[in-house]
């Protein structure tokens, strides 16, 4: 190369290394654009990312009370025109967030876009919508409610009655420790008899004068919970329950269109008006009384409140953040007091558990008819979500046909792995959004599960679940014919202390939720169709709301017993066990040596084994093959070839006994012919089972060349554990007799 072009190319590598580090150094210090727009600079303000700042600036408290005084004079000036519909900002505090798929983590639950449409009460958006929606002005405004609410702190409104406080060392040592509670009784109209547990501190000693916090207020702490009072359903006042007027306008028209029977005399039917009751009161609810004739009722009240819920929480916080908006506006540094503390660590605040997807269809179904009626309102993804969530059912045959509660339960897509985020904003309800960005999930026990993964998993997500405020598990005798495990895992990863913080603003979550008493303020709604150890151990040690619980405890009065259309002596044998851990293999010894061996002679082939739990089911089998005994089995992994080939060699005498899982019946609902002697294990988690089987052994349903004889029988081994079982298919009365009564033996007769 010749030298004068190196000379060239060397002071030209020196201009550039020069002009480069000029370049970066100009990086390093340059200060961040300004922006014009005011809804970018509200989005861009200054915020305090962390407690200790907050602390740092204790010395400005004249300042402080400056700016109060200039907040409290500006509310009495404050507009009332608004349709409280401005877009929610996010609540971990992060800086810019936007609403595009493409954002999103990488972890997201999130598909390719869909092409949109338009269906009868739901305009779809178009893709490019999600780039607008962030450029929209967020001028937040308040209507008259919403604005009486948040200045005036003495509002009788539960929702910030149970949010905005923390719990005084007596109550949260109650609930945490103790569990001392006030036990009421209530007999209403619908529900009937509800028992009230109310955690106190039963402190009677006179009141102490309120302290002051590191700000010079007066600490105040939250309220021991109130006896529900009953709502009339005739005279429903919406602005006593304060429902949010953009909610409140819909509700009857959106009422009407869910229930089967139009109820036009009141806005909520006298089930619902009871439900909201307690619902509203913000204390836990236990109702075993969920069946397909209520059920839409139920949905829309838990929906009305879970929506309620939602848009409270963003006026709260799109109040506070208008607020901060003309604090930092002004230059004036403030220091955030208690009462804008208003977010949790992640935005998610409430979970709605279902078991089916068609499930799922219809909790959206009804958030949408409550929000957004058909005035042209906006969901995305409503085409996707319809193409996933929608669908036909099973096949439901018209020659044989299915019961009435089975074709109820699996109508629609019975898909039991799904989960989706919904988030609210500003004239826009989106479906599919990213878990973290979400204010709502929806899910399956299974679909979460996935999600939340176990120990040793390499990719696995549970923080999403550190802020829910509000639980809902609907039809929960369905997550025990999936898998109970799952949701119990589920519930066991609910309020833990996050992984990462991803960006929250720790300046604006409430205290106790940094103290880890989340699940203490967790109002959580479990609805099942009938009562079961499983549901009230779940209730009871899981459910931790301090402002109480409210769980239905009618009696029954009769049982599934009464539906039993074959005379048959129906006997059920009591084994004493020693404790629950012991009582599985105390039944299993007394069934193999006390009652298998009665059934074991040839005049007593046609012998079906049934067996509620999968675990004794394998144990049995073992033992059957071990012993070599003429049987054949179905249960719910059975192959439908297997299936047909069981029940052809019962039905012709080719095997002596059937071993028949519960968790197959409940799936198939198959009519297995040929039975003459019914042993149930243990006694059916459906009480409606009882009948069912017992009346196929009628006469229609027998082999008349088998050569049999025209003996039957009925046997039910049950235990002490068992009792909530018996009530439900003998009723209440008789099962207290048969667990104190000296004879291990009772029988019963069909129309006693």
């Amino acid at each position: 190369m010749p030298r004068n072009m190196k000379r060239k190319h060397a002071g030209g590598a020196k201009r550039f290394t020069k002009n480069y580090k000029h370049q970066k150094g100009k990086r390093n210090f340059a200060q961040p654009q300004v922006e014009n727009n005011k809804f970018k600079k509200f989005k861009h303000i200054q915020r305090n990312k962390e407690s200790e700042d907050a602390l740092r600036r204790l010395k400005e408290v004249e300042s402080v009370r400056h700016v109060r005084r200039e907040e409290s004079s500006s509310e009495e000036d404050e507009g009332l025109n608004s349709d409280e519909g401005e877009e929610i900002e996010e609540e971990s505090g992060t800086e810019e967030e936007s609403d595009s798929d493409d954002d999103l983590p990488e972890d997201t639950i999130l598909r390719p876009e869909e092409s949109t449409r338009k269906t009868k009460s739901v305009e779809v958006l178009e893709d490019d919508f999600e780039d607008n929606v962030e450029e929209e002005s967020e001028e937040e405004e308040f209507d008259e409610e919403t604005e009486k609410s948040m200045v005036n702190p003495d509002s009788l409104d539960m929702f910030s009655v149970h949010l905005n406080n923390e719990l005084s060392p007596d109550l949260l040592e109650c609930v945490h420790t103790t569990h001392v509670s006030n036990t009421h009784e209530l007999d209403w109209k619908v529900l009937g008899r509800l028992i009230v547990d109310i955690p106190t501190t039963n402190d009677e000693r006179p009141a102490k004068k309120a302290k002051k916090n590191l700000l010079g207020e007066d600490e105040c702490f939250a309220s021991e919970g109130q006896v529900p009072e009953r709502i009339n359903h005739k005279s429903v006042d919406m602005k006593k329950l304060f429902i949010k007027s953009q909610i409140e306008q819909n509700i009857v028209q959106a009422n009407q269109a869910h229930l089967a029977k139009k109820n036009s005399e009141s806005t909520l039917t006298s089930l619902q008006a009871e439900l909201a009751s307690i619902m509203f009161n913000y204390q836990d609810l236990y109702c075993p009384h969920r069946t397909h004739e209520n059920g839409e009722e139920i949905r829309f009240t838990y929906c009305l409140h879970a929506l309620n819920h939602l848009m409270k929480t963003r006026t709260k916080i799109l109040h506070h953040n208008a607020k901060l908006g003309k604090s930092a506006a002004s230059n004036v540094p403030a220091i955030l007091p208690d009462a804008y503390r208003d977010q949790g660590l992640f935005r998610p605040k409430v979970l709605i558990m279902v078991p089916f997807r068609e499930s799922g269809l219809r909790v959206v179904k009804t958030l949408i008819s409550l929000i957004y009626p058909d005035t042209g309102a906006k969901v995305m993804h409503y085409k996707r979500f319809l193409d996933e969530f929608g669908g036909e059912g099973l096949f439901f045959p018209k020659t044989n046909p299915k019961p009435e509660d089975y074709e109820q339960t699996f109508a629609g897509n019975s898909d039991d792995t799904f989960r989706v985020g919904i988030s609210f904003t500003r004239n826009c309800m989106k479906l599919f959004s990213d878990f973290y960005t979400s204010d709502l999930l929806i899910a399956s026990p299974l679909g979460l599960r996935m999600i939340v993964g176990a120990p040793g998993d390499k990719e696995r997500d549970y923080d999403f679940l550190a802020s829910i405020e509000l639980l809902i598990l609907d039809q929960a005798d369905l997550f025990l014919a999936q898998n109970w495990d799952h949701l119990l895992h589920v519930l066991d990863h609910l309020h833990l202390q996050p992984k990462s913080a991803r960006n929250t603003d720790f300046s604006r979550v409430r205290p106790w939720c940094l103290n880890g008493w989340a699940r203490f303020y967790r109002q959580t709604l479990l609805f099942t169709s009938h009562e079961l150890p499983e549901f009230r151990s779940l209730f009871n040690s899981r459910c931790a709301n301090y402002r109480g619980k409210v769980r239905v405890a009618n009696p029954i009065i009769t049982g599934s017993i009464h539906h039993v259309a074959v005379q048959i002596p129906q006997t059920f044998h009591r084994i004493d066990v020693t404790s629950i851990q012991n009582s599985f293999d105390e039944r299993f010894h007394n069934f193999i040596n006390r009652i298998l061996p009665q059934f074991k002679s040839a005049t007593m082939a046609h012998c079906m084994v049934f067996v509620p739990s999968y675990f004794d089911f394998v144990r049995l089998r073992n033992y059957f093959k071990k012993e070599t005994m003429n049987f054949v089995q179905i249960c719910e992994y059975s192959k439908d070839t297997k299936i047909a080939r069981a029940r052809d060699m019962f039905f012709h005498s080719g095997a002596h006994f059937m071993l028949y899982s519960e968790r197959a019946h409940f799936f198939r609902r198959t009519r297995i012919k040929g039975i003459r002697h019914l042993i149930m294990y243990q006694p059916p988690t459906w009480p409606h089972f009882y009948p069912e089987l017992i009346n196929l052994m009628q006469d229609a349903y027998q082999n008349p060349r088998d050569g049999g004889d025209d003996s039957m029988t009925v046997t039910v081994l049950y235990t002490k554990y068992d009792m909530l079982q018996i009530s439900a298919i003998v009723g209440s009365e008789r099962a207290q007799k048969m667990a104190t009564s000296e004879k291990t033996t009772q029988i019963f007769m069909t129309g006693e």
